[in-house]
């Protein structure tokens, strides 16, 4: 790094319960670039779910961390992670976003591929080399490390990356919690959610587990639940974070919307009063009822390092961000859903889905305003230097809405990024 950006990214002080965040961490071009090689070349990255390859030959053309993805299930319905180049000259093989095709052709010479990612053919065969069709090297190449767990997959590129089930670690309890919604599996529903947001990704990271701004920023949303369940008194009673190891973090709460897994509010009427009813009492047969009120009455905002958030809330979404400057990101967003699920829960799910977690719900263009805002006010970043995360530091269990799960993820980050230790200067509080 410049000399000028010498001063460490991270104060802290246990003493003085202070943990400071520099500003430059997002806006400096040497980090963002930084960024690519130590966090997203080093972590593993969420591909996409088993549900969306349901057939022999479904694909679904993908950018993970920079490169072009091609998500496969081939001919024997395994699948597969495939770099969407050709072995050949380079251009990309598929140029679809999704579909169904027993083999692909790269447009340019026409080599064509399986599934699997192997050279079927070629134009001129004859003037290649006995056996060139077996050579690996003619084949496309799979992505350095592709693992699964739960029907969630994830790439590396990082060929010795410690296994996908280490790395979730204290992660898969809350992805278990999440999947046993239901015994008939889990699916994507069709569509996806795509927008972008004029800040740093990791302000989107910050305000994904942040239980702390929910009441202020989103108003207008708690306004409407005031008066659609009870005044609020249904399904409180606090909740708290977790800081899951690795970069990961979690908060785990009661809240007092309606859920469709199990939570019935007033305004779903009698009808769906019976409904979740059934689909309580099913959880319980399933689970006993301690797993059955957590799974139906707790609520889940799961972040797993670097840019996976699994919302599980008044509905269920699957959220990934990547960056493509300093102060601009991409955002996808997928409904989750039972396979068995009924026509009048998977109706309110994606109401749910849409009225708050949607790019033009209540809550995903008051946190975009706000993070905006932040990256506007990052100007002054050479003058007011730092960010305080520090609520609730030194709690022997820190609330839902305190700060403890933005600093696991710094913490994690810092490590990435600057393996050297991380300075505890005193006096930073002043």
């Amino acid at each position: 790094m410049k000399a000028e950006n010498a001063q460490p990214a991270l104060l802290i002080d246990p003493a003085q319960r202070v943990f400071k965040v520099a500003r430059r961490n997002f806006v400096d071009h040497e980090i963002y670039e930084a960024e690519k090689e130590k966090i997203f070349d080093r972590s593993w990255l969420y591909l996409g779910h088993s549900s969306e390859l349901p057939k022999p030959g479904d694909f679904i053309s993908r950018s993970v961390g920079g490169r072009s993805i091609l998500f496969t299930r081939d001919a024997k319905g395994q699948l597969r992670a495939l770099l969407n180049t050709c072995p050949h000259r380079g251009a990309q093989v598929c140029r679809e976003r999704k579909g169904n095709a027993k083999s692909f052709q790269c447009f340019y010479h026409g080599w064509v591929f399986g599934a699997d990612g192997k050279l079927r053919s070629q134009p001129g065969e004859e003037s290649y080399p006995e056996g060139f069709k077996g050579r690996d090297t003619s084949n496309m190449q799979a992505v350095p490390r592709y693992e699964s767990y739960r029907n969630f997959n994830f790439v590396s590129f990082d060929p010795n990356i410690i296994p996908l089930v280490d790395y979730l670690g204290n992660a898969k309890e809350y992805l278990d919690v999440i999947c046993d919604q239901t015994d008939a599996g889990m699916s994507i529903v069709a569509g996806s959610q795509e927008y972008s947001i004029r800040a740093n990704w990791k302000l989107l990271t910050e305000n994904s587990i942040d239980g702390y701004h929910a009441m202020t920023t989103h108003a207008s949303y708690f306004d409407i639940l005031m008066n659609s369940t009870d005044n609020m008194s249904a399904g409180t009673g606090g909740g708290f974070g977790y800081d899951l190891g690795n970069g990961h973090a979690v908060l785990e709460y009661a809240a007092p919307w309606g859920r469709p897994v199990a939570q019935w509010i007033p305004g779903w009427g009698e009808a769906g009063k019976t409904e979740i009813a059934r689909q309580y009492d099913k959880l319980v047969q399933l689970y006993g009822k301690e797993r059955a009120d957590r799974i139906a009455l707790k609520n889940r905002n799961l972040f797993i390092f670097p840019n996976l958030v699994v919302n599980d809330i008044m509905a269920l979404t699957v959220r990934t961000y990547f960056p493509m400057a300093p102060d601009y990101m991409v955002i996808n967003a997928w409904a989750l859903a039972p396979n068995d699920e009924t026509a009048w829960a998977r109706k309110y799910r994606l109401n749910n889905f849409l009225e708050f977690l949607g790019p033009g719900g209540f809550a995903t263009p008051d946190d975009a305003e706000a993070l905006e805002h932040c990256q506007r006010g990052f100007k002054n970043s050479k003058e007011a230097l730092w960010n305080d995360i520090s609520k609730g530091m030194g709690k022997d269990k820190p609330s839902h809405n305190d700060e403890l799960q933005m600093r696991a993820f710094w913490t994690q980050w810092n490590k990435q990024m600057f393996p050297a230790p991380i300075p505890h200067i005193k006096g930073v509080a002043a």
